[in-house]
């Protein structure tokens, strides 16, 4: 973030550079099986909870049930999962009960980034954020190496991101106001790519920014100050942009790093910009006048490009409408399903099929265990104890042997060397005070509770309780001869 600041600065007036492209990475090319997903699947939002529809044949499945009167999903998106072969599901969700108050029964509203395998029935929580001031992130974005979205409210949106190559990565602040511009996240480049698409909350302005490296490039197309989101072709050649009114709009689009330029207007204060990667830049693609994609609708809630970009799914009109990218202005080929308010179609699933969907047992358990988890003890939640309670919670990764596992109580000694993360009251419950402070995985949080009464310790965990390194290990798979 240190150098993050002026470089935004310089940005805003000039073009700033990149560095070097990253390492890419080794992929794991599955066998195909007859049937097998050559088109992949369409996982979108409905009244049900989240889906997957198989663009194919029209057949679609709920693979994480819940009640969007409880629960509200502001992004779904394919993404990469470590130690998987095929992408999985990720979305965000903003717990939109009644918010408890003092004389109020309720819950602390949490948002949450949950991960879902659609083919093994199981779902995950990666992060959680105490948040009583939004409805939860928007602007979901992700390709195979990023997943980065806006969080915050008003002017005061950040953009956060997470490194989907990594396990137990943390989302980090790309950019965060007031010392970085606020910046709505509208798409990204497609493969391995750390170009964000962002436009400036105040200014409408449309930038790359760059989260391999923290800087701001110029944006290759002029879309307005309201249109948006984007979609990218799975080669990075041909973008959808939502517009206000009239559809989308397809134009070709350049998506490689951005190539290096003087910087005339920097102050001489300024960082200096990084050097421009010397690995070949991807071809800029054939002029294509841009056209329109059924003009005839209002603004689509998303876009989403079909694995070879011969298609676009869109979801407006409260459903999924697939175009052909090729054809003139008109009407939609199909339309599936009713009650959609998002969708990203994945990339081609060849060992894959549609038969092998599972349903996941959803969210909301997850949700709930995390209120029950954090409400206070029964001796501290009264009017005259909630004021002078204090919460100290301290953060380890349990798959190996911690002292943090067993802190009984916050005495001056635990403090000084193991410094707690930032926590409060929050009426009837306590939570984390700083933005996704809450990891799934092997993550687990030791509590203890005290000031108003004897210190009570306890150990939660968005996955569970229980220690990983107190699980027995997974028995190994061994091959049998033939």
């Amino acid at each position: 973030m240190s150098k993050l600041t002026p470089l935004i600065a310089a940005a805003l007036l000039a073009a700033a550079a990149c560095s070097s492209a990253p390492t890419a990475s080794v992929q794991h090319s599955p066998s195909p099986v007859t049937g097998g997903l050559a088109n992949g699947l369409i996982a979108y939002v409905s009244d049900g909870g989240v889906g997957v529809m198989d663009p194919a044949t029209g057949k679609s499945r709920i693979v994480a049930p819940f009640s969007r009167a409880a629960l509200r999903v502001q992004g779904i998106v394919w993404g990469p999962a470590p130690g998987l072969d095929h992408p999985v599901i990720y979305f965000t969700l903003h717990d939109d009960r009644t918010p408890e108050r003092r004389n109020i029964a309720g819950v602390v509203p949490w948002d949450w980034i949950f991960r879902v395998d659609p083919f093994a029935g199981t779902i995950e929580p990666v992060a959680a954020s105490q948040d009583s001031q939004s409805e939860g992130p928007i602007g979901l974005v992700a390709n195979s190496h990023y997943l980065a979205m806006s969080y915050g409210c008003c002017t005061s949106y950040e953009v956060d991101a997470l490194d989907l190559t990594k396990a137990g990565a943390r989302v980090k602040a790309l950019t965060r106001p007031p010392a970085e511009p606020a910046f709505f996240t509208e798409g990204i480049a497609p493969g391995n790519s750390g170009l964000i698409a962002v436009r400036g909350a105040g200014t409408g302005a449309w930038y790359w920014l760059n989260a391999d490296v923290g800087v701001l490039n110029p944006f290759p197309l002029k879309p307005g100050p309201d249109d948006g989101p984007i979609a990218i072709s799975p080669d990075g050649t041909m973008a959808a942009v939502a517009l206000p009114s009239q559809g989308a709009l397809l134009e070709p689009i350049n998506s490689g790093l951005p190539i290096a330029s003087p910087t005339p207007a920097a102050t001489p204060s300024a960082t200096p910009s990084p050097v421009a990667s010397t690995s070949p830049k991807p071809s800029p693609p054939s002029p294509v006048a841009p056209r329109h994609v059924n003009s005839r609708l209002l603004h689509p809630d998303a876009l989403s490009f079909s694995p070879d970009g011969s298609e676009l799914a869109m979801a407006v009109n409260l459903e999924i409408e697939l175009y052909r990218t090729g054809v003139p202005d008109g009407p939609p080929a199909n339309h599936y399903l009713a009650g959609i308010t998002g969708l990203s179609w994945s990339a081609a699933m060849p060992s894959n099929t549609f038969a092998d969907v599972k349903p996941s047992p959803g969210p909301q358990p997850i949700v709930d265990a995390l209120l029950a988890a954090t409400k206070l003890p029964a001796a501290a939640d009264t009017p005259a104890n909630r004021p002078i309670t204090l919460v100290y919670v301290w953060e380890f990764e349990s798959s190996k042997a911690s002292p943090i596992s067993s802190i009984a109580d916050a005495t001056q000694e635990v403090l000084s060397k193991y410094p707690p993360m930032a926590a409060g009251v929050v009426y009837h419950h306590w939570a984390a005070s700083d933005t996704w402070a809450l990891l799934g995985g092997c993550y687990r949080y030791r509590v203890v509770i005290t000031g108003s009464i004897a210190p009570v310790a306890a150990t939660i965990g968005l996955t569970g309780s229980d220690l990983c390194s107190a699980r027995p290990p997974t028995p190994s798979v061994k091959s049998t001869p033939t």
